[in-house]
């Protein structure tokens, strides 16, 4: 490695001296000779950084001994007299000149710390007092740049610089630690202390007689330093794993370090990594000893490396250095007819041990078809877990089984319960014993059988498929609710859960101030409230008003519900009491959401504009509306006699529309189907076609072919899908076409844009006069805002409000 100093001019007592060729005064840079240009009072020399030079030539011996004799004696005399010159460093990393000193004296900075490896200034060093800056003359001389072999990539060098580049981030691609001191950065984001690079560097050049002053101590022999707490917490910096698990370098050298993983080879070849094409000729098949700078996973064990891997320069393959150590191939009791060979997992073969997702290279047998994962093949021949109350021993006998606990088959490796006569899988011996699923309203628990006769042809209520009770399950005992272990679990971790325990369902008193109560039999009713989304107080009433809606939901309003004397505000009694916190059993995060009001969004499940109130998710930032977010996973609809249960993936025909598709909501008892959008439809909807309210119709009553067609779009509906009719004028229309664009943004909203002099504006729904829209100059025959103010004729549509506020 090459000192830190280049250009140098002799003093005036060396003019006297032959003339030195330019080839020796570059070795006098590595005997460590300090050669000063002597001004009036002090001798300042130029440090510069250089690349690294020859040792010096015997030629030059004799002359290299006196300039030696005299920079001893400069330094013996430089601070007897006032003015006489001492040694001074102009360093890249400080604004002043640096003096020298055997020793620094620093009595006010009691531990001072070199500003390089950050340790308490001593020895040798240079020290600037007016700033309280020191720097050991060891980290004054590093190189400004310098090649690792550690990190073989081309064109990256790592560069000496006075502070990390991201303060507070970098951490050293060998320790681990961070950064806070000069730092040796490569363009690629990887960092190194100063120290760390000089010890890695003799590690990877295997320079060991530069370290065999360093102890090396055995954990199985000696037990001199495992008492300290340190020590047995600390990790390798070659691979990570305990420091005490083998023969170590003492912690006195600063570092831990195996001194097996001192010793690994730099580069190896591995029958895993092999060139796929002649077109590959330039790539190397060996893989090189590297920092891990890359964040690649290993490809044997899928794991995120730390430490030191083994790498291939061309390509993306990473090995841990225990997983390249593996061998290739094994016999294993439990199938002794071939062996595994460790190599890519092309088919696909399920491990035997943990069942778990295939990964890329496992050890396979591939005329039997099996697979086991690298780290599964030594399972623990005892598993004690406390969610039973026995051991389980392992069985390694090549026999097909069903496994108790979860129903589904194995065929290699099992644990066996002797006492309870169980046989299950290695991963399913630790299964929850209770889940709260989201979508349940009860805790279900889990059982190895279930005795009941009347349950054996249960269905599971997550995916309908048929249930097995002679082997584990998950089940309620309070209503029946049955499903397969795997879905449970499956469902169970779709979902992201709160770990907070904020109350989710806060009571009425927090959205609603009762104002007036009365007695009805035996139960108490609020006849006038305050609600929290209106300024004024609202009144019970059961007169129902064709026209209105409610301003929760945007549903016509039905009895009972809560009016407003003073303006168009309703609210149905149900949507006046909603909690104002509450978890949505549908909800990816499983986290209070808040109700919120006065406010016109997308919701995130029906995809509708809806000005009514919403549950708001702060961590997706989606809004819920009320009509999505009050329906249940087990629902019951008008359209049929049984509650349809929601499941995650089933298709089939749409009993309401007639599309084919994924349905969540299923009888399985009648093979009857809806959409998640059908099972919302509001039963009641208006439309200028009728002036009576529109029913929701479930089937057709007249086979008349020629009755059948929308009377809003003249077009024939299919007479077995649902449809909107009036009795009294014997109209029928498509959903679709009642309903419209914008069926839940309520007549009479205020809203605010910002372009019009006038706010807020109103949206309206024109039904016989069509103004022309301001923007568009087209008719506004859809929804609209109008302004109020009298005399101003200002109309938009809804839609060009819309999209003039998108771009």
């Amino acid at each position: 490695m090459a000192c830190g100093f280049k250009s140098y001019k002799l003093s005036n007592q060396l003019r006297k001296l032959p003339k030195v060729p330019d080839k020796a005064r570059s070795c006098w840079t590595s005997c460590g000779l300090y050669i000063c240009k002597q001004t009036t009072q002090t001798a300042l020399f130029t440090i510069k950084p250089f690349s690294l030079v020859s040792s010096p030539t015997s030629k030059y011996d004799k002359l290299i001994a006196s300039i030696r004799a005299f920079m001893s004696l400069t330094n013996s005399h430089r601070n007897k007299k006032k003015g006489e010159m001492e040694l001074q460093l102009k360093h890249f990393s400080h604004e002043h000149a640096l003096i020298f000193k055997e020793e620094p004296s620093h009595e006010s900075d009691e531990y001072a710390c070199c500003s390089g490896c950050g340790k308490v200034a001593s020895g040798p060093s240079f020290s600037c007092m007016e700033c309280r800056f020191y720097l050991h003359k060891k980290c004054a001389e590093v190189p400004s740049e310098i090649k690792h072999p550690f990190h073989r990539d081309r064109n990256h060098n790592f560069k000496l610089l006075s502070s990390p580049p991201y303060e507070g981030t970098s951490l050293c691609c060998f320790c681990d630690k961070l950064c806070k001191n000069f730092v040796y950065q490569c363009s690629c984001g990887l960092s190194l202390h100063l120290d760390c690079a000089s010890f890695s560097h003799k590690i990877a050049e295997k320079k060991f007689e530069e370290v065999d002053h360093i102890a090396h101590i055995d954990p199985l022999i000696s037990s001199t330093e495992i008492s300290n707490e340190e020590l047995k917490n600390a990790k390798c910096y070659g691979c990570w794993k305990p420091l005490l698990d083998s023969a170590y370098f003492s912690l006195d050298c600063g570092f831990c370090l195996h001194r097996k993983c001192a010793e690994l080879p730099l580069e190896i070849n591995h029958s895993l990594h092999q060139p796929r094409s002649r077109l590959f000729y330039f790539h190397s098949s060996k893989l090189f000893l590297q920092f891990d700078g890359t964040s690649l996973r290993c490809q044997i064990c899928r794991k995120t490396p730390r430490g030191l891997v083994y790498r291939c320069l061309d390509c993306k393959f990473v090995l841990h250095i225990e997983c390249a150590e593996i061998p290739i191939k094994i016999n294993l009791p439990y199938h002794r007819r071939h062996s595994f060979i460790l190599q890519f997992n092309s088919e696909k073969f399920p491990c035997q041990n943990c069942q778990e997702t295939p990964k890329p290279f496992a050890y396979c047998c591939s005329s039997c078809k099996l697979a086991i994962h690298v780290e599964c093949i030594s399972p623990p021949p005892v598993i004690e877990d406390e969610s039973h109350q026995h051991p389980f021993n392992l069985f390694w006998k090549q026999l097909p089984f069903f496994c108790d606990a979860c129903g589904t088959p194995g065929t290699c490796i099992s644990y066996i319960c002797l006492t309870c006569g169980l046989t299950v899988h290695k991963k399913c011996i630790s299964l929850p014993r209770v889940i709260n699923l989201p979508r349940h309203k009860h805790p279900i628990n889990h059982i190895n059988f279930l005795g009941e006769d009347g349950l054996k042809k249960k269905r599971c209520r997550i995916c309908d498929g048929k249930v097995n009770t002679d082997y584990g399950v998950y089940y309620c005992s309070s209503c029946n609710y049955i499903c397969h272990v795997i879905c449970a679990i499956e469902d169970y971790k779709s979902y992201i859960f709160d770990e907070s325990k904020e109350i989710v369902e806060q009571s009425l008193g927090s959205i609603i101030s009762v104002i007036k109560e009365s007695k009805v039999g035996n139960n108490v009713i609020a006849t006038e409230i305050r609600h929290f989304s209106h300024q004024h107080n609202l009144v019970l009433s059961d007169d129902i008003e064709d026209d209105k809606r409610c301003d929760g939901c945007i549903l016509f309003i039905s009895a009972p519900y809560y009016h407003c004397s003073q303006c168009d505000f309703f609210l149905h009694k149900s949507c006046a009491e909603v909690p104002r916190k509450m978890k949505l059993w549908f909800h990816i995060h499983q986290r209070p959401l808040t109700l919120i009001s006065d406010f016109i969004f997308v919701c995130g499940v029906c995809n509708y504009e809806c000005s009514g109130f919403a549950y708001k998710c702060e961590l997706c930032k989606s809004y819920i509306c009320l009509r999505c977010a009050l329906v249940s996973s087990d629902h019951a609809s008008e359209g049929h006699k049984h509650r349809l249960v929601f499941y995650e993936n089933k298709s089939a025909r749409c009993n309401a529309c007639g599309e084919r598709s994924m349905v969540p909501y299923w009888c399985s008892d009648c093979n009857f189907a809806l959409h998640d959008k059908c099972l919302k439809l509001p039963h009641i909807a208006r439309h200028k076609c009728d002036e009576h309210p529109l029913k929701l119709t479930y089937h057709e009553d007249n086979d008349y072919a020629q009755h059948h067609y929308c009377d809003i779009c003249e077009k024939r509906r299919n007479s077995k899908n649902w449809f909107y009719s009036c009795t009294i004028c014997d109209s029928s229309a498509h959903t679709d076409c009642v309903l419209q664009e914008y069926p839940f943004i309520k007549p009479g909203t205020t809203y605010k844009e910002g372009d019009h002099s006038h706010q807020p504006l109103v949206i309206v729904r024109k039904v016989y006069h069509y103004p022309d829209c301001h923007i568009c100059c087209k008719p506004c025959q859809d929804l609209a805002l109008e302004c109020a103010e009298t005399g101003c004729n200002y109309i938009v549509h809804w839609k060009c409000i819309n999209n003039s506020s998108s771009v």
